[in-house]
């Protein structure tokens, strides 16, 4: 055998193991899976709580709330984020609890006043 041939059969041999190593790096778990599934549930409520809570809080107080001063979750089924009002600000405390089995935001309480208690 020529050594071109010899070269070409390395190369495609280098080829074929590296697809074998990215097809079974590619097989997950069910821990991986449970994982990533938990992520990306986290991520939507945090999402979704981003988007709504600032908006609820504006309407009620006036004021627009940016990062939340402190955020509690189950990772799974709500989140709740706080906020601390500056000394501009219409409000001294606010917080915002969304529950991903309701779709949307449960409770909201603006400085000891429940607004919204679903």
């Amino acid at each position: 055998m020529g050594e071109a041939k010899k070269l070409m059969l390395a190369g495609a041999g280098v080829i074929i193991v590296g697809f074998i190593m990215v097809g079974m790096s590619k097989q997950q778990s069910n821990e991986d899976r449970e994982a990533a599934s938990q992520i990306r549930t986290l991520v939507a409520m945090q999402e979704m709580a981003n988007q709504k809570c600032p908006k609820l809080i504006l309407n009620h107080t006036g004021t627009q709330v940016y990062f939340p001063s402190k955020t509690d979750t189950d990772k799974n089924t709500y989140v709740t984020m706080e906020w601390d009002g500056e000394s501009d600000s219409n409000f001294k405390h606010a917080a915002c609890t969304l529950k991903l089995a309701i779709g949307g935001v449960s409770k909201l309480v603006i400085d000891d006043k429940v607004l919204i208690d679903k």
